[in-house]
């Protein structure tokens, strides 16, 4: 049987060697490629094509629920478990309408890690037992104010969203995303009057609030 390959995007270092350590112990599987935010998992995808993605959710940069769906659209054939401390509904809920075929909580993922990654690399979905009963709750799924509001700006702005709430400059952002100076501008304006927040420190609460960004680090 040939090696199922993974990518592991965390942006915790000790928490990957650790998750990395677990993964290399299941018969079959090979760590190929580690990342520190979702942009890096994107260009170590695009090098390396793994056949899954262990994906934290909080990482800076770009998170890992935006991670996940830049995946789904680019990267049709790799499939993403979402690792993450975070058990929240909302999450859940997220990340299953961003593509994600799994979601473990990382303080039981333990037991559970070597069935996660050979149902999802045999074509199906895993999905914990805390995690299954939120599905089950709400096939459609139920998002709260904050990350209805998220889904109604487009992936560049959620993005940009998210480098502000990081204290990133404007020509800091222009950078990263390789874009100009004068796009990030008339994104961040249409982003604001999309969620009716016109200073940049109500960004930064609405972005905590809706998960882009963790109060952790």
């Amino acid at each position: 049987m040939e090696n199922i390959t993974i990518l592991l995007a965390d942006d915790h270092t000790l928490v990957r060697a650790g998750i990395r350590a677990l993964v290399e112990e299941i018969p079959d599987v090979k760590v190929i490629a580690e990342a520190k935010d979702g942009r890096e998992a994107l260009r170590l995808i695009e090098e390396c094509r793994p056949d899954l993605v262990l994906m934290d959710i909080a990482m800076p940069g770009l998170n890992g629920l935006e991670a996940t769906a830049r995946i789904s659209r680019e990267f049709s054939s790799v499939r993403v478990i979402v690792l993450s401390m975070y058990a929240r509904e909302e999450y859940v809920h997220e990340a299953v309408t961003a593509g994600a075929a799994g979601y473990l909580v990382k303080r039981g993922a333990t037991a559970e890690l070597e069935r996660a990654i050979k149902t999802v690399a045999g074509g199906d979905s895993y999905f914990s037992p805390l995690i299954a009963q939120y599905l089950s709750r709400s096939k459609a799924g139920r998002l709260d104010a904050n990350r209805a509001l998220i889904e109604r700006l487009t992936p560049r702005q959620r993005e940009i969203l998210q480098l502000i709430a990081e204290c990133q400059r404007t020509k800091e952002i222009a950078h990263i995303l390789n874009i100009s100076v004068k796009t990030v501008e008339t994104h961040r304006a249409q982003l604001m009057e999309r969620l009716d927040i016109y200073d940049v420190p109500g960004l930064v609460r609405f972005a905590i609030k809706a998960g882009l960004v963790s109060l952790d680090d």
